[in-house]
């Protein structure tokens, strides 16, 4: 079959050649087809996603911004006087243990963003995609670690400003916010699981809070934990949470925590050894 256009302008175009359905299909097959994105490119692009999300709704950078410099004001002028004789000393010890309380309460943020996801149905479009399965995962966990660095950021200019002037120099600081980040990105792990396990966002988060207070207060965030009773030291002094702020603070100041850093990254290598598989296998089974 052939067809030939009418003339236009009194000329006339020659015959178009013609094409049966069986060769453009062979041309269709025969066509190089791009390549399959790798691993690294599609979780880097479900971290990109995550980063637009917050574009379009600033409003969730207010627990990195708001949230932080509210607690760092409230807890040095409220408890600084009282623990230390003036919140310009008590800020030094505090300030690290801060840091770590506030990046680690926003990893929940990670399973509420998964289970909204779930909610809408945008999750099984991803499952059905041609890419590495963990992929949509490590997005998630990618686009919250920037947050955690915004929040170290945001923290660490406000405790400046009040007066927390940390003896390990740039240096001791960048390595105190990689550690912090390194064990939040493992940490987020459990909150993912949840995100997975539990039916709605609020189940999530009220599981997340009844985990977190607990980690989060009882630890040497705010007080030494010479200070406490013998019973509660046994339970703070063997609290992820203790191990990372002490290795933050340590770097912070200049010394070197060496015992803490690898309570730290061992903590966070343990989080991900368990909670990376079971996490996978019910994404698997979702």
């Amino acid at each position: 079959m052939s067809t030939a256009t009418k003339p236009t302008n009194g000329t006339e175009t020659a015959d178009l050649a013609p094409v049966s359905t069986e060769s453009l299909a062979a041309l269709l097959v025969a066509t190089e087809r791009p390549p399959r994105p790798n691993a690294i490119q599609t979780s880097l692009t479900f971290g990109w996603r995550a980063m637009l999300k917050i574009k379009h709704v600033p409003e969730q950078l207010f627990d990195v911004t708001a949230f932080p410099i509210m607690l760092v004001l409230m807890y040095t002028y409220l408890f600084g006087g009282a623990l230390a004789g003036s919140p310009r000393e008590y800020i030094q010890y505090l300030l690290p243990g801060i840091l770590v309380m506030s990046v680690t309460m926003i990893t929940m943020y990670t399973g509420l963003a998964v289970n909204i996801d779930i909610e809408k149905g945008v999750f099984d479009r991803f499952r059905s995609l041609p890419i590495w399965r963990p992929s949509t995962l490590v997005g998630y966990l990618l686009g919250d670690a920037l947050r955690y660095a915004m929040a170290s950021v945001v923290m660490l200019s406000v405790g400046l400003i009040m007066g927390f002037r940390p003896d390990g120099g740039v240096q001791g600081v960048v390595g105190g916010v990689l550690l912090l980040i390194i064990f939040s990105f493992a940490f987020s792990w459990v909150w993912t699981m949840f995100g997975l396990l539990l039916r709605t966002e609020k189940s999530v988060m009220g599981v997340s809070m009844m985990i977190l207070f607990p980690l989060t207060f009882l630890s040497d965030i705010f007080v030494r934990p010479e200070t406490m009773p013998g019973w509660l030291q046994a339970f703070v002094n063997n609290n992820p949470i203790t191990h990372l702020a002490s290795a933050v603070r340590g770097l912070m100041d200049g010394s070197s925590p060496t015992a803490e850093i690898a309570w730290s990254l061992g903590w966070a290598g343990l989080f991900v050894a368990v909670f990376g598989p079971v996490t996978m296998r019910l994404y698997n089974r979702k």
